[in-house]
């Protein structure tokens, strides 16, 4: 069978990587084509488009860049009719992805949608399109089937990838040993993109100076250097490890974390966090009368409760960033607790597994 898969962030090339090892586990002739990054290249797929080519976020952001974006749209849908796939699959990426799931749909192109548009958090009349041109959804958050089943789609939750991730994780022995000696660890992650690391490290490149009997490490993608990484984080008493997140996240005592998937990871971790973000003021601007969400964080969704505090925007400040860090550094029962409960909700591992059986199990079915 010929897969054709479109992710285009970091966190999609590594879903859409264990897609592609979970379904050459069912399908031995399995072709692909990606758009994606090095995760998924190394599983064989045949690269159009790289992820670093896509980088925007944000509705400034991709304004600025709407040109460059109309052209990838453009180049991905005449590769995709050229490439005859038996099956599309759609990793997250939601402002490209749904444009191109309308485009398959009409030429009757089989739309698997792995990582169900967040559309419960704003922009709802996504809906009416995922429903039109999806035709396959995968959840991977335990309270979207019940939003998705209200529109009348059905979900199919497969549990969460990280679960996965965090199974198989095999740490790296030399920087455990490293982050067991000396003082205990607060984890800085700032994010994974530009306009993030912007944003959020000169707040958070503050705190050692409030708490020096801690050692902060900051968690870099790898997607840059050190060199680059040391733009944003001019703090020399923070270190900075780059792609070692769950080895920084294992020895921790507390984390700041930027919203988005990372929010959840530290919980799966246990680690006590305070959840931080801030948009560029334009974007701001625009998202925040169309939010429908009470909060903005994986962990307290999930949970349908305030469980770890969200510092946003104007709240993102110093000083109370200093004041919750040192809240859950002194008391973190409760985070435990419902970090506990948390894990519960979300369910075992083999979300991937199960999410390349129904692909493989439908294309073979729609081709027979």
């Amino acid at each position: 069978m010929k897969y054709y898969i479109i992710a285009g962030e970091p966190s999609g090339d590594l879903h859409g990587a264990k897609i592609m090892q979970e379904i050459k586990n069912l399908d031995p002739n399995a072709e692909f084509r990606i758009w994606g990054g090095d995760k998924m290249l190394a599983q064989g797929g045949e690269l159009v488009s790289h992820i670093r080519e896509r980088a925007f976020m944000g509705i400034w952001e991709v304004v600025k860049n709407i040109r460059t974006i109309a052209r990838f749209m453009k180049l991905c849908k005449k590769d995709l009719l050229a490439y005859k796939a038996d099956a599309l699959i759609l990793v997250d990426y939601p402002g490209f992805n749904l444009k191109i799931a309308a485009f398959a749909k009409q030429h009757h192109i089989p739309v698997h949608f792995y990582i169900a548009p967040k559309v419960w958090a704003w922009n709802t009349k996504r809906v009416i399109k995922i429903k039109r041109d999806v035709d396959f959804l995968y959840s991977i958050l335990p309270f979207e089937p019940d939003f998705f089943q209200k529109h009348g789609i059905v979900t199919d939750y497969v549990g969460n990838p990280l679960m996965d991730q965090i199974e198989s994780f095999a740490p790296n022995q030399s920087t455990i040993e490293n982050l067991e000696n000396g003082k205990p660890i607060v984890a800085l992650l700032p994010g994974s993109r530009k306009m993030e690391l912007q944003n959020m490290m000169p707040i958070m490149q503050e705190m050692p100076k409030y708490f020096p009997e801690y050692r902060f490490i900051m968690a870099g993608s790898d997607a840059f250097s050190e060199e680059q990484l040391r733009v944003y984080c001019k703090n020399p008493e923070i270190e900075i490890l780059r792609g070692q997140t769950y080895e920084i996240l294992s020895k921790a005592k507390a984390a700041l974390v930027t919203s988005g998937t990372a929010t959840l990871e530290t919980a799966l971790w246990s680690v006590p966090q305070v959840v931080c973000y801030r948009f560029s003021p334009i974007s701001y601007f625009i998202v925040k009368p169309l939010m429908k969400i009470k909060y903005i964080s994986l962990v307290n969704l999930i949970l349908n409760k305030l469980a770890v505090v969200e510092l946003i925007q104007n709240k993102f400040t110093v000083e109370n960033t200093q004041k919750e860090l040192h809240r859950i550094l002194k008391n973190n029962t409760d985070i435990l607790n419902d970090y506990n409960k948390l894990i519960e909700m979300v369910g075992k591992s083999g979300a991937s597994e199960k999410a390349a059986k129904l692909i493989v199990q439908r294309t073979m079915k729609k081709t027979n």
